[in-house]
């Protein structure tokens, strides 16, 4: 099976602290996966994800990207071939919403044409019609809306790879429900390889193929949502994944609230 990313070892300290952030992280993630990384605030998930682009250098060990060791890339290129979103989303205030999409098809020298069809097909993927859309600025546009044109304007250009840091976690519960369905509609409809870093359990479990469970810059466990839920390794994911396992019953035709 091919590899998308594998982390030997990988260790990350940040000044004036006594801890490692990231501590001797060694696992491997398949071509075409979706993994999600899930854990309480500072246990190292996004200082993981941000090792990938090479936004944070690791202390030591190795992080390989697709078989080639990413300290050996330059960072530029490397980041070209990654799509990234973050929760803040980004885009540019004073372009256009095709023009914030067709950025990094630019920068890659795309011609025009090329460039006009990628961006209407984005825009409909990620249901906003481009003849409403395409020239709205940012400003005009919804919280949730935007995030959309975040997620188009991350995989406009084919990227190998996407790096998700929290991407829909200040939208409401009802405007997230959709954007994880899209979410999930662009991974079947591309194939590319996920890493999605998030705070909410449920959130967690509905994405993933995998579930990286993180806890003071060590993996906890990282295995199927289902063998997490049937076998977990320790009690801090026995009790990490419990109130998700209480709603799933509580929700589930037999269930009730009180």
């Amino acid at each position: 099976m091919n590899l998308a990313l594998e982390f030997k070892s990988v260790r990350k300290r940040f000044a004036k602290t006594g801890y490692d952030a990231v501590s001797d992280v060694s696992i491997d993630i398949c071509d075409g996966e979706i993994v999600t990384i899930l854990g309480t605030s500072g246990c190292g998930k996004t200082t993981l994800l941000k090792m990938v682009n090479r936004l944070y250098e690791p202390d030591s060990g190795e992080i390989l990207f697709y078989g080639h060791p990413i300290k050996d890339m330059n960072p530029i290129d490397l980041r070209r071939k990654i799509g990234y979103v973050i929760q803040q989303v980004g885009l540019f205030p004073h372009m256009t919403i095709a023009e914030n999409i067709a950025t990094v098809p630019k920068i890659l020298g795309w011609d025009r044409q090329r460039i006009a069809d990628r961006v209407q097909e984005m825009l409909e993927l990620v249901a906003l019609p481009p003849a409403e859309f395409s020239k709205r600025y940012p400003q005009q546009l919804s919280g949730g809306q935007q995030q959309r044109v975040g997620l188009a304007r991350a995989i406009a250009a084919d990227p190998a790879l996407m790096l998700l840091d929290e991407p829909f976690g200040a939208i409401d519960a009802i405007t997230r429900r959709n954007l994880q369905g899209e979410l999930l509609k662009i991974h079947r409809r591309f194939g590319k390889t996920f890493l999605f870093v998030t705070h909410d359990i449920h959130e967690a479990f509905q994405l993933a193929s995998r579930v990286l469970i993180m806890d003071k810059g060590k993996v906890q466990q990282f295995a199927t949502p289902s063998e997490i839920r049937s076998n977990p390794v320790n009690e801090f994911v026995r009790q990490l994944v419990s109130p998700a396992q209480d709603e799933q019953l509580l929700c589930s035709p037999g269930g009730s609230r009180s």
